[in-house]
């Protein structure tokens, strides 16, 4: 960076800025935490074990400390080739009509607390409201470093089981919604889209208001003809920032496609197979009725504070998930 002309690449300069900070959010919190433990460790040769604040202050810094490396322990599970990436987030209700919308708007909720308690940004893309009640299906954007790392912990479909608000006879019901999630990712731009290979909607945004939402039709659906594959956007102030960023959705949905791809034939080469999420084949349930209860179907983590996960208390079931994948 010291390096003459180094500025002058604005390309190049904002790509090994952004290197450097990934580079010194890493290094950083470990020389921290060495000097802390070094200073502990210096306090404690010194001692008197009649000094019963100093005693107490040591046992409080040691506390902290085991703490903190234990959050830059589970950092160190995230090594995937995009795990630093922030991360593209979608949800979609399943059979059961109001309940699953419910359903939808309940997780968008946890993801959206999740988010925020680890500094993300969250930007919704695309959101359709359900007919009655909830959400049928939502995109946002998650910004922010090791979001993706952290997030495709979440891919598969999740189950709820509680009694229905909705239901006048009090029955219980049980409800399922998928959850998506694939990283930003900058080579994502190298895919080249034809013109000939894209149908282009565009229609009036069903979404919440806002000046000029619900009053044109603003709002973009990109469709990849052959893959099949859909993105749109309605949250933009302009039919051209929403084809923009339905654009971008596409292209990082083809990518992962791809990369799925190779992965696959990598697997078929050496004899493994990858599990299909599929429809009724929950990674989780929540149970909220007759008794509390969290369970994840692939570490078999469990707790009985439900209110906790639907505040986006995620942290011990993610790390249960990247410690029994790097296990295996």
């Amino acid at each position: 960076m010291s390096g003459a002309g180094f500025w002058d690449d604005g390309e190049n300069s904002t790509k090994v800025v952004k290197q450097l900070k990934s580079l010194k959010s890493a290094v950083e919190p470990w020389e921290a935490a060495f000097k802390k433990y070094q200073e502990s460790q210096e306090l404690a040769v010194i001692l008197n074990p009649e000094d019963k604040d100093i005693i107490s202050d040591l046992s409080s810094n040691v506390d902290t400390l085991l703490e903190e490396l234990d959050k830059l322990e589970l950092k160190t599970l995230l090594g995937g080739e995009f795990d630093s990436n922030s991360a593209i987030l979608s949800i979609n209700a399943g059979a059961g009509g109001t309940e699953s919308c419910d359903w939808v708007s309940m997780l968008f909720r946890m993801y959206s607390r999740f988010a925020e308690s680890h500094g993300y940004e969250i930007k919704t893309i695309d959101i359709l409201p359900g007919e009655e009640a909830g959400i049928k299906n939502v995109t946002a954007l998650i910004e922010g470093e090791y979001a993706y790392g952290y997030l495709r912990a979440e891919r598969g479909v999740h189950r709820l089981v509680r009694i229905s608000p909705f239901d006048a006879n009090k029955r219980r019901h049980t409800s399922f919604a998928s959850v998506d999630v694939i990283p930003e990712v900058e080579d994502a731009e190298d895919i080249k889209l034809e013109e000939k290979d894209l149908r282009i909607d565009v229609y009036r945004s069903k979404g919440a208001g806002g000046q000029s939402v619900n009053t044109t039709d603003s709002a973009v659906r990109i469709t990849h003809i052959p893959s099949g594959l859909v993105a749109q956007c309605q949250n933009e102030r302009s039919q051209h920032q929403n084809k923009q960023t339905a654009l971008k959705i596409l292209r990082a949905r083809i990518y992962d496609l791809e990369r799925e791809k190779k992965e696959q034939e990598l697997l078929k080469q050496y004899g493994g197979q990858k599990k299909k999420i599929e429809w009724g084949s929950q990674i989780r349930s929540y149970v909220m009725q007759p008794y509390t209860m969290v369970k994840d179907h692939r570490t078999d983590h469990q707790t009985g504070d439900v209110s906790k996960v639907m505040d986006g208390g995620l942290d011990d079931f993610i790390e249960a998930f990247l410690k029994k994948e790097q296990a295996g």
